[in-house]
């Protein structure tokens, strides 16, 4: 049986896995409630991995500085680089077989224009979070390439969830209060939900087809802000009213607020084509957008 140590495993998406592995060993920061834990005092290129991988066959990493903070290049080399590629050289020293990184879509851009994004797309990272992200994807090719050490990469989309950090939160939060809101605009972006993701994250631990590869990871549909926004309302079971209002309006009243991005992120397109993803895997995303949603009514509560 394949026994995991899971990096990150107290954070949203560590702790999908966990429930899914709860078999594993988990890497964390302070003693939690885990039957098996690896303490560490801080994640990056000098942390002590001693005795973390007896047992242990494969590395799942989903630590790391997210972005959207206030760190430096600095921090996202020394947390997503440095760290990552000192992790896996260490993982392989001690006899593990496989390592599964999560990346980030935005390692091939923040935008799509036409075409979706695909495995084979140039990569185009749009900020130091995405850059960090490429630059460790690249010393674990180069690892990969010179030892056996079986990599997977998966670069997500936006991961939606009721213990989602950042943007998704503070959207629900909106429409949970506001309730009229101005995304009657008919673009097309993937998501996928912490549920599909940790799911496809497990396959990709225990595929023999897995190693390799760099998946792209969603709920395999693209859909519109409208309807996205309208899938979390029925969540929260209330009356959403949506009105148009054209982007050219948005943008300067965003650029006011230094929120030129947020526009892009909620009316600009990012496909992406995840069906070499379900066929080499042989994987079905277990939940719908729908029934993924049930679970922000938990974080209805915590907002109140």
């Amino acid at each position: 049986m394949m026994k995991a140590i899971i990096t990150g495993a107290t954070g949203f998406i560590g702790q999908e896995v966990a429930k899914l592995l709860s078999n594993s060993r988990f890497v964390v920061r302070k003693k939690n409630s885990y039957s098996e834990e690896f303490i560490i005092d801080d994640l990056n290129g000098n942390t002590d991995w001693s005795g973390a991988f007896e047992g242990i066959d494969t590395v799942i990493h989903i630590a790391g500085l997210a972005h959207g903070g206030t760190w430096t290049k600095h921090d996202y080399h020394s947390v997503n680089v440095e760290a990552t590629v000192s992790l896996a050289h260490e993982a392989f020293k001690n006899g593990v077989k496989r390592f599964v990184f999560i990346s980030s879509i935005g390692v091939n851009g923040a935008q799509t224009f036409g075409e979706p994004f695909t495995e084979t797309s140039k990569p185009a990272p749009h900020n130091i979070y995405a850059q960090s992200k490429l630059l460790a994807e690249i010393e674990l090719k180069k690892m990969s390439e010179e030892t056996d050490l079986e990599l997977v990469i998966i670069r997500p989309a936006l991961v939606y969830g009721s213990k989602a950090p950042g943007s998704f939160s503070k959207l629900v939060r909106l429409i949970d209060r506001v309730r009229i809101v101005p995304f009657y605009h008919n673009n097309s972006r993937s998501f996928i939900s912490v549920q599909n993701l940790a799911d496809l994250i497990v396959v990709c631990a225990k595929h023999t087809n897995a190693p390799g590869n760099t998946f792209l990871a969603t709920d395999g549909e693209s859909v519109s802000i409208r309807d996205f926004t309208d899938a979390i309302a029925r969540a929260l079971n209330v009356k959403l009213v949506q009105f148009p209002l054209p982007v050219r309006l948005i943008k300067p009243l965003a650029a006011l607020f230094g929120k030129e991005h947020m526009v892009n992120q909620l009316y600009g397109d990012l496909e992406v084509d995840v069906s070499p993803t379900l066929q080499i895997l042989d994987w079905k995303p277990p939940f719908t957008m729908e029934e993924a949603m049930t679970s922000l009514q938990k974080l209805r509560g915590l907002q109140r």
